[in-house]
């Protein structure tokens, strides 16, 4: 169906978007402009969620807050936003009932005439798909980036023609409903997360797999050759099967040599690109991310282009961001480390003595994988927030614990960094990389960040 189309069918018809957010929001002033009849649901009073609430019902939207906002429901299609499990009961009952429940990125994905690249895994994705972005970019195509990154992309749908090109980055709870996937699909791995929403890891990983079960024979699909799961799902793979690999040489992907050279091999033909010194970002993790970037856009884009992001590119906010240097130290703001393997990650880029504040909301992760990381990178442990026990209790278990690191336990994050700068000597790290989520404290990962950030700017 073309854009055109879908929007006349929505006219008069009553939807129902659910969750009042980021996803959500340019939503539903779209579908109010095209004639919709828009009911803005969240679980959130009106007072937290402040002003925004009277710029909906401006523009025509009937707010329906509050615990039963999903009760009772009589529209014709519901939107669920992303982080809302699609089994919930209400939404159960919902399609019992005959509504339509369905989500901005698949009605966006049935809708969209460009060639799309979609990113998903648990770590590195945003990294990964901005990466891409930045290369078909630097080429001189017109690009569009949205999803799980931060911007809805059905808004933007109306502009997008057949010549352009769409990287959409996609999480587990955008992936679990689609039934139409990308062109070129990118898994960067797997890992246990968000196992505090998801009903087990077999659900987690299925979501997962989803941006592969409906690709054809003309699409792409790269998958991280290194990740025992990213790796089983190449059973599945229907078109063009290519890999990326840090550990071992490859006929058709992406890989790292012995001598630190990143080379592309396609067709019976490797070409080496650079060596992993000219990527500008730290971290072996963020070499697997260009890996990644590299295969997807094969063809796509040119050797001399590649080369010049990563020289260029500076790194996203939030993902071992550097934010001052003080005295001798340097604070980094690792924010998006919202599980254990992006925390490991953290650790790895460094080879400093390294002052860590981690903890904050519990997600259901074990910590136990990240603990030998900590005990031969970090110096010192600042503990904070509701997993400040599990963490410690993981690290002092552990039968390599000798009383090192030091752990510090604090109120939060103010505090950490209070003490970590009256501690840390000239040469050494100071990280925010709290292997948890930020809801205990904060609305997002972005505002947690934003606050280190803040007083780090003050010390």
């Amino acid at each position: 169906m073309d854009c055109k189309k879908f929007f006349e069918q929505i006219k008069g018809k009553k939807i129902a978007m659910c969750g009042i957010g980021v996803s959500n929001t340019p939503l539903i002033l779209d579908f109010l402009s095209k004639g919709a009849k828009v009911y803005a649901c969240d679980r959130r009073s009106r007072e937290l969620i402040g002003d925004l609430a009277d710029t909906l019902e401006k523009a025509g939207a009937r707010l329906k807050l509050g615990d039963g906002y999903l009760d009772n429901l009589e529209v014709d299609i519901i939107f669920r936003t992303p982080g809302m499990s699609f089994n919930m009961p209400e939404l159960e009952a919902a399609r019992k009932k005959g509504i339509a429940v369905t989500s901005e990125m698949e009605v966006f994905f049935d809708l969209c005439p460009a060639t799309v690249f979609a990113v998903t895994g648990s770590d590195g994705k945003t990294t990964t798909t901005t990466l891409i972005a930045k290369m078909l970019e630097a080429e001189g195509k017109k690009v569009i980036v949205g999803g799980n990154i931060g911007k809805p992309l059905l808004p933007e749908i109306e502009n997008i023609t057949a010549e352009d090109f769409v990287v959409a980055e996609l999480s587990s709870f955008q992936l679990i409903s689609m039934r139409k996937s990308p062109d070129i699909a990118v898994v960067t791995n797997v890992a246990p997360n968000h196992l505090d929403i998801h009903k087990d890891m077999d659900e987690y990983v299925e979501a997962k797999k989803n941006v592969i079960m409906h690709q054809n024979a003309f699409s792409r699909t790269v998958l991280n050759r290194d990740n025992e799961i990213t790796e089983s799902f190449r059973a599945f793979v229907r078109g063009q099967s290519l890999g990326f690999s840090m550990e071992k040489k490859l006929k058709n992907g992406a890989w790292l040599d012995n001598k630190g050279y990143l080379h592309m091999a396609y067709r019976g033909i490797d070409v080496p690109i650079m060596h992993k010194s000219e990527i500008t970002i730290l971290g072996d993790h963020n070499v697997e991310n260009y890996l990644a970037a590299i295969t997807a856009v094969w063809g796509y884009v040119g050797v001399d282009t590649i080369k010049k992001v990563a020289h260029d590119f500076t790194g996203v906010e939030h993902r071992i961001e550097f934010v001052r240097e003080v005295n001798g130290v340097k604070y980094y703001n690792d924010s998006i480390a919202s599980s254990p393997t992006r925390t490991i990650a953290c650790l790895k880029a460094f080879n400093q003595k390294i002052h860590l504040i981690a903890g904050g909301y519990d997600k259901k992760i074990p910590f136990e994988p990240m603990v030998p990381y900590v005990l031969e990178k970090v110096e010192k442990l600042y503990l904070c927030g509701t997993t400040a026990e599990k963490i410690e209790e993981a690290v002092k278990r552990d039968k390599n614990y000798k009383g090192k690191p030091e752990i510090v336990k604090v109120k939060n994050i103010a505090e950490a960094l209070e003490v970590a700068h009256s501690q840390a000597k000239s040469g050494d790290i100071v990280t925010l990389s709290p292997a948890c989520a930020s809801f205990d404290a904060f609305p997002n990962f972005m505002a947690r960040g934003n606050y280190f950030k803040e007083l780090v700017m003050k010390l």
